[in-house]
Parts: C-alpha cells; sequence; structure tokens
C-alpha cells in the first residue's frame, strides 16, 4: 500500500486537535494501529486507549492551543518525519518539535516518536 505521507500527517495533527472525545477516539481507532504507540520525553502511551489519554492530557494542559504542520513532510517506505508547532492561532507558538513515524502494511500508525525542540519554561 501507497502511503499518502501529507495526507496522514494532516490526519495525525487533526487528532490532536480534535476536542470531542467520541470523535477524536473514533479517529484514533482508524489511524491507530491496535498496539500503535505514542513516545516523547514526557510520555510512553501503549495502546490506542493511552493515546487517547495522552492527547487528552494534553489538550487540558494547553487549552486553546492547536498543533500545526511546519515545513514538508518527508517520508519514504514506511515511516515519515515532519515538524510541528502548537500555540494559540495568530501568534508564534511557544513549543515546537518534530515527529517520526512509522506505519503498518494498511497504513495505519505504529509508532510515533515525539521530539521537543522548544518549550516553555516553568
Amino acid at each position: 500500500m501507497a502511503v499518502e505521507f501529507d495526507e496522514l500527517v494532516e490526519r495525525y495533527l487533526a487528532i490532536w486537535n480534535e476536542t470531542d472525545p467520541a470523535r477524536r477516539r473514533r479517529e484514533i481507532d482508524d489511524l491507530f494501529a491496535a498496539e500503535g504507540r505514542y513516545v516523547d520525553p514526557l510520555v510512553v502511551a501503549e495502546g490506542r486507549d493511552a493515546v487517547d489519554a495522552t492527547i487528552a492530557a494534553v489538550q487540558d494542559r494547553f487549552p486553546g492551543m492547536t498543533f500545526r504542520a511546519v515545513g514538508p513532510v518527508d517520508g519514504h517506505h514506511q515511516q515519515v518525519r515532519f515538524t510541528w508547532e502548537l500555540g494559540p492561532e495568530g501568534v508564534e507558538a511557544p513549543i515546537a518539535g518534530f515527529d517520526v513515524a512509522t506505519v503498518d502494511d494498511d497504513g495505519r500508525l505504529t509508532q510515533v516518536l515525539g521530539f521537543l525542540d522548544r518549550v516553555p519554561v516553568a
């Protein structure tokens, strides 16, 4: 299966921005493999339930902020990397990073590895 990496990243970031819990969960179930995982310096989320809980926690921590892709999406074979920002619309985002993700033969995310490049000082 050929993966459309730009579309994959768009769908993935839309999940992080989806505030309706039922809709977000449907999208997670559709985009992530059953045992899909998300890992960054702050969390290891294994499985769809944990990914959903992680996204909900980030939304609670940063209300009113949205994720957006920055720059080109780069992918080959069954892996993709992309840069993103998290912040309020219309201003410089206080948080930025990049992710590297892998997909299975069905185009579902099996693993997302997140890296934080810019974070606010607490």
